[in-house]
């Protein structure tokens, strides 16, 4: 299924790998990397952001994907593929949600803007050293950039009535193609994936098997973020507390998908979820609940659901 946004941990790991290697600094001015670009100063916040704004979501950039114009675009252009200055654009020359540093607001802009910058540091594709430095090394098969419209094994996703993409019902047409073009995804999540891969990448990913100590502190220092009580937000990854103790990982919500992946390391466990729909109100709770029910009867088989 489509992983949605936890497709950041991903381009979240590689990033840190280039910091690793002396390719990037995260607290270098993003100027350093984009200032060039005539669209540049059009970006809000554009001389005050550093990478870990971005990959925070710190950098008080609002977010593009729910553009009306965008989405438009997207149904009328289901072939389109999409180049990342062209979702970019879509945000210039808006005010900024906050001054840089000062706020939380989750855009998948950000991380748009993460993957320009780890092109340029690294002068290979997002996809490619996802693969090399992850997907492969790890053995995550059944993980695989979703880059076009017809995507080998994906099962067809329900789309809740009142999408705000314009469309509800399958995703898949008779011909397999998606209805959209899910490329346009990209950096912002741009992974398909299972539920067993999801759990064993983030085991992988939390037990320090693809950072070193200093980055794999980068990832989980968190900010306050918005999407719960207690919730905060590390570079690319939900930081939450739990009946369980405290918990990593990411959410991720495509039209017709829901994944949710957390590891609790008080018990060196991780679980994930997906389900080929995207209507809460059918499935009567959110993804990260579906986790947390999982967890009681593996952390506390004893305990029997009332």
């Amino acid at each position: 299924m489509l992983a949605g946004s936890i497709g950041k941990t991903y381009v979240s790991a590689i990033t840190l790998q280039l910091v690793e290697e002396g390719k990037l600094e995260l607290d270098d001015k993003i100027e350093k990397w984009l200032g060039k670009e005539s669209w540049f100063e059009r970006l809000p916040n554009a001389k005050d952001i550093t990478l870990r704004m971005l990959m925070n979501h710190s950098s008080g950039i609002p977010e593009h994907v729910l553009n009306k114009d965008f989405l438009k675009a997207l149904r009328d252009q289901p072939d389109k593929v999409w180049k990342p200055e062209e979702l970019v654009a879509y945000i210039l020359d808006r005010k900024p949600l906050f001054e840089a540093g000062k706020g939380w607001s989750y855009a998948d802009t950000n991380y748009i803007l993460v993957g320009m910058i780890f092109e340029r540091a690294s002068g290979k594709t997002v996809y490619a050293e996802a693969q090399r430095r992850l997907l492969g090394k790890l053995k995550l098969k059944e993980t695989s950039p979703s880059d076009s419209r017809q995507l080998s094994g994906l099962i067809p996703g329900y789309v809740a009535e009142n999408s705000p993409f314009g469309f509800s019902g399958r995703t898949l047409l008779d011909d397999g193609r998606f209805i959209v073009n899910p490329q346009m995804e990209w950096c912002g999540g741009g992974f398909v994936s299972t539920a067993q891969d999801l759990a064993r990448w983030a085991k992988f990913l939390y037990e320090g098997k693809v950072l070193d100590r200093a980055s794999l502190k980068d990832l989980l220092d968190a900010v306050p973020a918005k999407t719960g009580r207690g919730d905060k937000y590390g570079l690319g990854v939900q930081v939450r507390q739990t009946d369980w103790g405290i918990s990593y990982g990411h959410g991720g919500w495509f039209p017709g998908y829901l994944s949710e992946m957390e590891y609790f390391p008080q018990y060196k466990a991780a679980i994930a979820v997906q389900f080929n729909t995207d209507d809460f109100r059918k499935l009567k709770k959110n993804t990260h609940g579906f986790v947390a029910e999982v967890a009681r009867l593996v952390f506390n088989p004893s305990v029997q659901k009332p």
